[in-house]
């Protein structure tokens, strides 16, 4: 039994002792497995980074015609306004070609004229828009959340958002004289309902979802607003910003050329009675570049404030 016993015992141990003796050799072969896949390791980061560059290089004629897709149709434009005065296709008298406006416009710059009128309409305008933003926004805000602030204001802005701005042109002239004040009054009144109806709008389409599951964190008011509400309001309140933004250049051109002695309405106005119309195109053509300019610029905030949106299609 012994010898049994004891075979038993040395089988037993036997595999005890190889185990202990196991950790010895394996820094061997840990260390030849590093060693091996050290190149492994190392391969696709040099994989990654060849194919950065490549891939940028051969991102680049995607760029070119997604570039060239964006601005065929202003090309276009230009080129048919170039060639259809000059084909006498319509009366270059009142659509003079491109290029004569081009040279228009060079001039109107050159002698400052251009720069002192489009100086007075930003200022108008930018100090409307402000205005607007800082009151329809925690207005709507407001109006949104609390339900008898909706009930008691409701009836109100129904009247109000239903009246055009310019047929309120007017009441503002003769309340507030043709001074700044009317002009920046009547940008005010113009830019506050799309940021308001928009601001509301954005509020009341959060997703219950996640009230329910802040409202489940006993999350304060305050913190509330600040996690979830102007979060999840960011995309369409910046709609109605955006608009309020093309808004608030457009009806200040309406303004301005009623009592006004500077801006690019005013220049528009007088180049029409005085039949500069190369001129007065320029005019017009500084409008759409600072509409654009500034709707670019409204973009880059919008995507800043709301990063932590997901991209369609990425």
């Amino acid at each position: 039994m012994s010898p049994v016993t004891g075979m038993a015992t040395e089988k037993t141990t036997a595999p005890d002792s190889v185990s202990a003796a196991e950790p010895v050799p394996v820094p061997g072969p840990s260390s030849a497995e590093s060693a091996a896949s050290a190149p492994h390791d190392a391969s696709p980061s040099r994989v990654r980074q060849v194919p950065s560059t490549a891939a940028r290089v051969r991102r680049l004629p995607h760029l070119l015609v997604k570039g060239a897709t964006k601005s065929a149709a202003i090309v276009a434009l230009l080129l048919l306004w170039e060639t259809a005065p000059r084909l006498g296709l319509v009366d270059r008298i009142f659509l003079p070609p491109f290029s004569e406006v081009a040279r228009a416009w060079w001039g109107l710059a050159a002698d400052g004229q251009l720069a002192d009128n489009a100086r007075a309409s930003l200022v108008r305008s930018f100090s409307g828009f402000g205005l607007a933003v800082a009151v329809a926004v925690p207005l709507g805000l407001l109006i949104g959340w609390y339900r008898p602030v909706a009930d008691l204001l409701g009836p109100l802005l129904e009247v109000f958002r239903n009246t055009a701005a310019l047929a309120l042109l007017p009441v503002f002239v003769l309340l507030l004289g043709i001074g700044e004040t009317s002009k920046i009054s009547i940008v005010v009144y113009a830019c506050t309902w799309p940021i308001l109806l928009n601001t509301i709008s954005a509020v009341r389409g959060v997703d219950p979802t996640l009230l329910k599951l802040a409202k489940s964190m006993d999350l304060s008011a305050p913190r509330l607003f600040q996690k979830v509400i102007l979060p999840s309001s960011v995309p369409v309140m910046f709609t109605g910003i955006r608009l309020a933004g093309a808004v608030s250049i457009l009806v200040l051109v309406a303004a301005e050329m009623i009592g006004a002695k500077a801006g690019l309405g005013y220049l528009i106005n007088a180049s029409q009675y005085n039949f500069a119309i190369p001129q007065m195109y320029a005019g017009i053509i500084t409008i759409s570049a600072i509409g654009v300019a500034f709707n670019q610029v409204l973009v880059a905030v919008e995507r800043r404030l709301s990063s932590w949106r997901v991209p369609v299609g990425g």
